[in-house]
């Protein structure tokens, strides 16, 4: 085992040691603007679909996520949000692209 920890180039040694203390996998939503009423911050609604334990029809379920959003998303407008580290009391989300913008 000693000897295989020697051939290990010092390249490799920071390569390993760069993915051990890389970025946790962050989760991503699409979803709705549904309100562009604060500064730098919408409210996205996200739709899903959850299949009904006793009935086994598809349900829809709604979800609100708060971003921060530097890209000036209106409302109607089709948004990526990805998870980031707690900016308020109740957003924990931003706004990576703007998908598809709103019919006007």
């Amino acid at each position: 085992m000693a000897e295989n920890q020697e051939n290990i180039t010092p390249a490799a040694k920071e390569a390993t040691a760069s993915e051990s203390t890389s970025r946790p996998h962050r989760s991503q939503k699409v979803g709705t603007v549904s309100s562009d009423k604060m500064q730098k911050t919408v409210v996205v609604r996200v739709d899903r679909l959850v299949k009904h334990t006793k009935y086994r029809r598809y349900v829809r379920r709604t979800s609100k996520f708060m971003a921060h959003d530097e890209l000036g998303a209106t409302v109607g407008d089709k948004v990526r949000i990805v998870e980031t580290r707690p900016l308020s009391a109740r957003k924990r989300w931003r706004v990576v692209e703007i998908v598809q913008k709103a019919a006007k």
